[in-house]
């Protein structure tokens, strides 16, 4: 254990992130904008400010093309809630913009991308509190929001995945609001294994053991509070009987860091009944979806692109999201 995990110098050292991500996008926000990924979904979206007990959450609202040209009356559409990544310490809303665009477009749903808290300023349990609070909100307040929140998805990114199987959590435990589907995409759900405890399938993993104990100590500063079952669902001190919890579909990265406990929470939910789908995304790392382009390690044999790899699973994502909002 490196002087990083001690959790005095994890949030400095998150705090140091946070300033240098704050100052790229200053940065970025100066020059002309790049071409996005999928640019025949340009995305219809609104922003709103979501109340909660931790904080005001800020939200991007996604809608769904066809709702500008429909009836008044028209049935409103189901909604998917969505959690970005960032290692629980980086506020990167606009991350999983081409996320959101797509599933509007091709699941038909209204997408709520969610800004939510983060450490060192919020370490846990604030940011799953939070998440299941907007999930909460987003369920009773579609009438007045124009969407469904009797047909509601949730999903994320990396940390986003592991904070949408706490929501599930969550919902599970405490009655509702009914949850169709949760997707956890190349999610972080065992803290107590330490990153450099996590074998790497590559020599240069996206995630490297000194990221791991930033990320660990600043979201959960309390050692023993990482086998928490909304932090750790994926380690074996979590041994509650999931019968009832929302499907999932799971989806991992062959070279991820973070592959096996993707694939034992995915064993756990198929022993529950609550396996949709597990899917592990051949010859990628973590966060592959966010490439451009590259090859080896972002992308399948060396070959293709990390846009073309992320239309792939998102396609698969959107079909999961629609099916599983069409039958609820």
């Amino acid at each position: 254990m490196s002087i990083l995990a001690r959790p005095p110098v994890a949030a400095l050292a998150a705090k140091t992130l946070q300033r240098l991500l704050a100052l790229a996008q200053r940065r970025s926000a100066s020059k002309a904008p790049a071409p996005g990924r999928f640019p025949e979904f340009p995305g219809h979206t609104r922003e709103i400010v979501i109340p909660t007990s931790v904080s005001p959450a800020r939200a991007v609202v996604y809608l769904p093309e066809a709702r500008k040209a429909e009836a008044k009356d028209a049935a409103p559409p189901p909604v998917h809630v969505n959690f970005h990544g960032g290692g629980f310490v980086l506020g990167h809303l606009e991350l999983d913009d081409p996320l959101c665009r797509y599933l509007a477009a091709e699941a038909g749903v209204v997408v709520v991308n969610v800004d939510y808290v983060v450490a060192p300023q919020y370490p846990f349990p604030a940011p799953p509190r939070q998440v299941f609070e907007v999930v909460q909100w987003v369920a009773a307040h579609g009438a007045e929001q124009g969407w469904d929140g009797g047909r509601l998805t949730v999903g994320g990114q990396s940390a986003g995945g592991s904070l949408a199987a706490a929501a599930a959590r969550q919902a599970f435990e405490q009655g509702g609001p009914p949850i169709a589907l949760q997707v956890l995409h190349y999610p972080p759900l065992d803290l107590v294994t330490g990153a450099k405890d996590k074998p790497a399938a590559i020599p240069k993993p996206m995630l490297r053991p000194w990221m791991g104990e930033v990320f660990d100590s600043a979201y959960v500063p309390d050692v023993p509070q990482r086998a928490d079952r909304l932090v750790s669902p994926a380690h074996p001190l979590d041994d509650a009987d999931l019968s009832g919890i929302a499907p999932a579909l799971v989806i991992t990265a062959e070279y991820d860091r973070l592959r096996a406990e993707g694939l034992r929470y995915a064993e756990r939910l198929r022993a529950a009944g609550a396996l949709a789908e597990y899917l592990e995304v051949s010859g990628v790392d973590h966060g592959y979806d966010l490439k451009e382009s590259g090859t080896g390690a972002g992308t399948e044999n060396g070959t293709g692109t990390g846009a073309e790899k992320a239309r792939e699973v998102y396609a698969l994502i959107a079909r999961h999201v629609r099916r599983a909002t069409e039958g609820s």
